[in-house]
């Protein structure tokens, strides 16, 4: 069988780096499209840089997506970029809906003009469920989004879904539920709480800032997350799946599991704080895993508390490794 080429935008992501890993170990030629800026940021692939192709493009630059599809040819390409922070999307509301929204028509366009026989992933999100009457989630739940972030992720999921039945193209969304790791970013909530903590315990900070303690997730280990899309275009048609562990718990569950990973009470450091607040809340989101189960065969293994356990783990190595720890305080 020759070498399938797979293209990958937001490779230096969290997603990106675990799914670029994936693939390189079933045979892939992976291809990763990166924005150009003033300083590079290839901490989650660098251990993998010389083992893949990067070529320079943005979502919201159709001639670059163009030159991309031209350059790698790809039987499979996986969207991952975006602008995917919820707070930052009430802040750039605009460019959130031209990177995560319309970026999505400008590579589907692509795709179909210059590889309309490749296979197609959309990173769709939970977050489109937002304020949903329904729980847990499946695949027929209707969205309800809060926040512009999920609002420009609705438009990609119908524009995926459009294109899917317009043109024929083998198209997939995969409406992922929260899903974390050590390579998350600092803002996210997860790695916010894992990160002070790790402060705190080695004695760099003595506060941990929060928002809303109350909000549920489902959230799932992100290295496994990236075989589900990998499989939803292994199928001999396109659908849309749900990707979830099926188990919610609350951010006050996630920080007490941190703070007990180090032994400490987290009553004594964190806070809530207006300024972490969402506009608009979304108070709870359950996956309901069926139909992946079923026809994906997919089921994860990492727990709720072994990812947090991992994700703290992670930060007190960081820090302990670091010649000049971090002063900033989150």
């Amino acid at each position: 069988m020759a070498e399938r080429r797979a293209l990958i935008t937001g490779i230096t992501g969290q997603d990106g780096s675990y799914l670029a890993e994936f693939l390189l170990g079933q045979g892939y030629q992976v291809f990763g499209l990166a924005r150009r800026r003033s300083t590079d940021s290839f901490d989650n692939i660098a251990h993998i840089l010389d083992q893949i192709e990067l070529i320079t493009g943005d979502l919201a630059d159709s001639s670059s997506l163009f030159r991309a599809m031209e350059r790698a040819q790809p039987h499979e390409i996986y969207n991952l970029a975006a602008q995917s922070f919820v707070k930052s999307s009430w802040e750039l509301p605009e460019m959130t809906g031209d990177v995560t929204g319309i970026g999505v028509t400008r590579l589907l366009e692509s795709m179909r003009v210059v590889c309309p026989s490749a296979r197609f992933y959309q990173a769709s999100s939970s977050e489109m469920f937002g304020l949903s009457e329904e729980c847990p989630q499946n695949e027929k739940t209707p969205f309800h989004p809060r926040s512009p972030y999920a609002v420009a992720k609705v438009y990609g999921h119908w524009s995926t879904v459009n294109y899917r039945e317009s043109y024929g193209l083998f198209a997939c969304c995969g409406i992922l539920f929260n899903h974390e790791s050590p390579r998350r970013g600092l803002e996210f909530v997860t790695r916010k709480v894992a990160h002070a903590v790790a402060r705190i315990k080695l004695g760099l900070s003595d506060r941990l800032p929060l928002g809303n303690l109350d909000a549920r997730r489902d959230w799932g280990f992100a290295g496994e997350y990236v075989v589900a899309m990998w499989r939803m275009l292994q199928q001999d048609e396109p659908e849309d799946f749900v990707i979830g562990t099926g188990e919610d718990y609350s951010v006050r569950d996630l920080v007490e599991a941190a703070f007990s990973y180090v032994d400490l009470d987290w009553q004594d450091y964190v806070t809530q704080d207006e300024r972490f607040m969402r506009p608009a809340e979304v108070p709870r989101l359950l996956a309901d895993c069926t139909r992946s189960q079923k026809r994906l065969e997919w089921n994860p293994q990492v727990r709720f508390q072994d990812l947090v356990e991992m994700m703290v783990q992670a930060e007190l190595e960081r820090l302990n490794n670091s010649k000049k720890p971090e002063d900033a305080t989150i």
